[in-house]
């Protein structure tokens, strides 16, 4: 077991952990707060993977965007916090057949694939430019449609909650 190996488990070890925590917490500030670490380990998977624009985009929208934004949506409304989450169980056995059929598969395509073991530490090359390259050549248009269709939800979005003011007044 090399460096790489015990790096990619410890990450990996928070991320099982902190996403537990997420599950089985009772506070959703504990919930929130174990949210970003397991964001924070899957950005290091990311990182471990050399996908190091992955990695960036998942701190920065995850962490920086909708975690935090969760976070203080959950301190600005002072009743949610003293509400207890209810986890009850509702359809245990399609749950517990569906987990089971999708392990089986996992299981399945894991032992059914002809993995390549790669000896040494492979050579590290940067995602960044060839996207970059990418997303300004071949797929331009593509990334031009969705930036005019993200722009049109936020105004609408801007247009709906400016209405329902109007309307309360």
């Amino acid at each position: 077991m090399n460096l790489f190996d015990i790096i990619f488990y410890f990450f990996a070890l928070i991320v099982l952990v902190s996403a537990g925590i997420v599950v089985f917490s009772r506070n959703i500030i504990h919930s929130a707060f174990s949210l970003l670490f397991t964001f924070f380990g899957v950005a290091g998977i990311y990182i471990l993977l050399n996908a190091d624009f992955i990695a960036v985009a998942q701190i920065l929208i995850y962490v920086g965007g909708i975690l935090m934004l969760l976070v203080f949506g959950v301190m600005l409304t002072n009743k949610v916090v003293n509400v207890e989450i209810k986890t009850g169980t509702m359809h245990t056995l399609p749950a517990a057949l569906l987990t089971a059929m999708t392990a089986g598969s996992l299981c399945g395509i894991f032992y059914a694939t002809d993995w390549t073991i790669v000896e040494g530490i492979p050579e590290i090359k940067s995602t960044t430019n060839s996207l970059g390259e990418m997303f300004m050549t071949t797929y331009l248009l593509p990334f031009e449609v969705a930036s005019v269709v993200l722009l049109v939800a936020l105004i609408g979005a801007a247009m709906i909650a400016r209405r329902d003011k109007s309307l309360q007044q």
